[in-house]
This record gives C-alpha cells, sequence and structure tokens, in this order.
C-alpha cells in the first residue's frame, strides 16, 4: 500500500530517532536482526509481498509496481548478513507502466506457481513459471473492497488451500479471513481489530498455525504486530506473538514463517519503502515459541 509523502517522512524520521535512542528488545519476540537491503535499480523497492520456497532455500518477494526479486538470505549465526540476488524482473509485460495493473501486493508460492493478489483490481491470479496467468475466482466482497484497501496477505496452508486477507475491508470491525476452496471463497474467520492494526502479510508457519502481519500508523512513525491464529475444536483463537513500537522498523508488510536454527519460529518480514528516499527496504528477523514451548 502507498504512503502520502508527508506522513512517510513522518515515519522515517521517528523511525531514525527511536532507532538510535534504544537499544530495548520489544517483547514478546526475540529480535535476531535486520539488513538493510540495496539495489541500483530504479524500480527496486516497494516490497509488499514475501515468501519462502519449499526447501527454504530461496525467496521470492513482490512489489506494488509488479516486480518480482528472487533471492537467498546469507546468514551468520542466525543473524542476516546478506542478501543474493538471483532475479529481478516484471511479473509481466503487458503493462509495464500501469499503477492499477501492476499494484501486486499479496505473496504465496505454490509449487512451479506464484499466486498474487493485485490491489487495485481487487483480483488474484496464478502466474506459472512460464509467465502464463490464470485468473482465480472472485468472492462478492471483492467488488466492495476500498480501491486502496483490498487483498494485502495471502498464505497456503498444508493442504493446499489459498487464504487471502484484505487491507481495509471488514465486517462489525472485524477483519475477514477468506479461504478458497473447491473453486469457492469463504468467510472462516473474523480477527478482531485493535489498536488501529490492519492487516498487510500473512503466511502458514512449520506449526501448522496462520500467521498474521498487521501494521498500524501512529501519525508519525508505523508500528507491527504479530498474530498466531489456529483452528480448534472450540474454534478460532488468535494470540499476539509479536508487537513493536512505533518507529522501531520501517513499514513492515511482507511476512514468510519458518523455523530456525534452535527450532523457534521465525518471522522474517520485509519492507515496502514507498520508494522514498527517506525510507528503508528491511528485512527484520523475530523468534518467537510455538505453543508448549513459552
Amino acid at each position: 500500500m502507498r504512503w502520502r509523502p508527508a506522513i512517510a517522512l513522518g515515519a522515517a524520521i521517528l523511525a531514525g530517532l527511536t532507532l538510535t535512542g534504544s537499544a530495548e528488545e520489544p517483547r514478546p519476540g526475540q529480535f535476531l536482526g535486520r539488513f538493510t537491503w540495496t539495489l541500483d535499480h530504479v524500480q527496486f523497492g516497494g516490497f509488499s509481498g514475501l515468501d519462502f520456497s519449499d526447501d527454504g532455500a530461496t525467496f521470492q518477494a513482490i512489489t506494488d509496481r509488479g516486480h518480482l526479486a528472487t533471492g537467498r538470505i546469507r546468514r551468520d549465526g542466525g543473524t542476516i548478513r546478506g542478501v543474493d540476488l538471483i532475479a529481478f524482473r516484471p511479473l509481466e509485460t503487458s503493462a509495464p507502466d500501469s499503477k492499477f495493473e501492476n499494484d501486486s501486493e499479496g505473496l504465496a508460492l505454490s509449487g512451479d506457481r506464484i499466486i498474487v493478489s493485485f490491489e487495485q483490481s481487487h483480483t488474484v491470479h496464478a502466474i506459472s513459471r512460464e509467465g502464463k496467468k490464470t485468473t482465480l475466482p472472485r468472492h462478492p466482497d471483492f467488488g466492495r473492497f476500498p480501491s486502496n484497501g483490498g487483498i494485502e496477505a495471502l498464505a497456503i496452508d498444508t493442504s493446499g488451500r489459498l487464504h487471502a486477507l484484505p487491507e481495509r475491508f471488514h465486517y462489525s470491525g472485524a477483519a475477514p479471513v477468506y479461504r478458497l476452496e473447491r473453486g469457492q471463497w469463504r468467510v472462516i474467520h473474523k480477527l478482531t481489530r485493535s489498536g488501529g492494526f490492519v492487516p498487510v502479510g500473512a503466511d502458514f508457519g512449520p506449526d501448522g498455525a496462520l500467521y498474521v502481519l498487521e501494521r498500524a500508523f501512529t501519525g508519525l512513525a508505523f508500528a507491527s504486530r504479530v498474530r498466531r491464529v489456529v483452528e480448534t475444536g472450540n474454534g478460532w483463537h488468535d494470540t499476539t506473538v509479536l508487537q513493536t513500537p512505533p518507529g522501531r522498523h520501517d513499514n513492515l508488510e511482507g511476512l514468510a514463517v519458518s523455523h530456525d536454527e534452535q527450532g523457534r519460529i521465525r518471522l522474517t518480514m520485509i519492507s515496502d519503502d514507498n520508494f522514498r528516499f527517506f525510507q528503508r527496504t528491511e528485512i527484520v528477523e523475530y523468534a518467537v515459541e510455538q505453543p508448549g514451548q513459552e
């Protein structure tokens, strides 16, 4: 999602003050590190979606100008030391200059396909390795999403079912979670909204839980929150596993969940710098305990 320059400037200024003035680690969640990623390319930036390959060796990330980055994260002792870029290319070339067509936000990997949501057109597409695009079905709600508040987050569970979360659309203050089954979307859960947080990223973790990255804007800086959502015999339950104070990080929008070297849940997040020179493309990682380990 794009932010106005004045808002982004205030966020960047406060972020710099906060990062300089405090080394306190937010709780819950153990801070593992961050890496500021740069590339001399006019289309680099604006990352909104992130996912790892099945083997965890490579990642893919999309920008809200319709570009796809493929790379590997280098770590030393569990801390990010760098990013090795493998490829950076447009998702498609049919409308390279169209903001409406290229505003890709949500990303999920499914075998040799990538699933991408487009916020302005409120559509979800499956794109093959060869570039063939298939439009997935639409829920009636999709036509009622705000123009800049559509599907921000996609995630695929262990059964191969696609899930989607919009940024701004809600039912009575609750954000819907959609699941695609047998060619039809249905609302399977509604996340209660609080603190001004809205969904911007999601992924299923190795523990089978749905992790939802949320972002709040305080008027001067961005705050981030991650919730673990699980379905039990007594219904759906969600728990906040990470919340960072305003200004601790930039505009985190993409989330990928994996195991770290100690068997904990690792949350890898990437920020959307809105293509502003005063913001950053950050890759940020935290570790949280799995249920039963706390």
